[in-house]
């Protein structure tokens, strides 16, 4: 098929060349006219991505001449930048054509799940959430891979898992939107959690509690929303939390660790690789108080992301809890 994919940072670099090596023709958009231009000439994305591309990949600077004729687009950009998107997309897509959302993220202010934004913006179109575990970098290295796709309409699911599927990428199919993609976008908060308490000094045991409680509270969450626990002891929930909160490769665990060292959260984001953790940490806690569901990891990184909080008072307060039941 013909396949569009909006946002050349990393991971929609490597989702574009996943889409590339599984037999489409692909074209990739991307913000930044050097990214465009490297793409086109050297395969390559060294700002984001620096690793070979495949030569039949194309890139864009142009919305329209990105999705035009596309069956699937594909949008890979920042949560705060989804909605402008799929402004855009209006009028520029056939009516069949499906939208794929690869950002792990809510938005802040209306605390909607990226596909609800694409509801908004353009209704009627089939929609679909791909998640999982998955560092950019190794999909483009063509390491052993595995994914959820959720859509709403199964059979749309079960075609876009049939489509990106290869060799090194498996995609299993899902019809629980609102599980696979709440949890793609919590699992964040947990790893910044978790790389704090690396940052502090802490060992394997409080990490593995962290990681076990935050689980226990996106789960709550995910409930609440209209999503399934199964889905939360697969790869878009036990999956991507255990790869975030611990890969070396994770974003938002760097900026955790940063923040446990005594930093700055100026200095622990600046880099132009986005965390999304961050700003769905106060999407998480507003969601969590709309539903009445405890999420006392989330508001603890809440309280030092965004109030100043200390990273020690905030893992020691943790502790400190009143005692309950499993």
């Amino acid at each position: 098929m013909k396949a569009a994919v909006l946002g050349g940072g990393a991971w929609g670099t490597a989702l574009a060349g996943q889409l590339v090596r599984a037999g489409h023709e692909v074209r990739l958009w991307a913000l930044e006219p050097q990214v465009v231009a490297e793409i086109n000439s050297q395969h390559r994305n060294s700002m984001y991505l620096p690793v070979g591309l495949p030569e039949a990949l194309t890139a864009t600077g142009d919305v329209p001449a990105a999705v035009a004729d596309a069956r699937l687009v594909v949008i890979a950009v920042p949560s705060e930048f989804c909605r402008v998107m799929y402004k855009r997309l209006k009028g520029t897509i056939a009516a069949d054509t499906i939208l794929l959302s690869a950002t792990k993220g809510l938005e802040i202010g209306t605390l909607l799940r990226m596909t609800q934004v694409a509801d908004d913006e353009v209704p009627g179109h089939p929609k679909a959430v791909i998640s999982g575990p998955s560092f950019a970098i190794e999909v483009a290295q063509e390491q052993p891979t595995a994914l959820v796709v959720a859509s709403r309409d199964l059979e749309i699911a079960e075609e876009l898992q049939r489509a990106v599927s290869t060799k090194r990428f498996r995609a299993y199919s899902s019809d629980d939107v609102p599980g696979v993609e709440l949890a793609g976008a919590l699992k964040n908060v947990i790893a910044i959690a978790a790389g704090v308490v690396d940052g502090l000094g802490y060992g394997h045991n409080t990490v593995s509690a962290l990681i076990t409680r935050g689980l226990a509270e996106m789960s709550r969450l995910v409930v609440a929303m209209g999503g399934r626990p199964e889905t939360m002891a697969g790869l878009a929930g036990l999956g991507d939390l255990v790869l975030t909160s611990t890969g070396g490769l994770s974003r938002n665990r760097r900026v955790g660790h940063i923040l446990g060292e005594g930093k700055t959260l100026a200095e622990a984001t600046a880099s132009h690789s986005v965390a999304e953790g961050v700003r769905t940490t106060l999407a998480a806690c507003a969601l969590a108080d709309r539903a009445g569901v405890d999420m006392p990891i989330a508001r603890q990184m809440r309280a030092v992301l965004h109030e100043g909080k200390p990273a020690r008072e905030a893992v020691d307060e943790l502790m400190l809890r009143a005692l309950k039941r499993e």
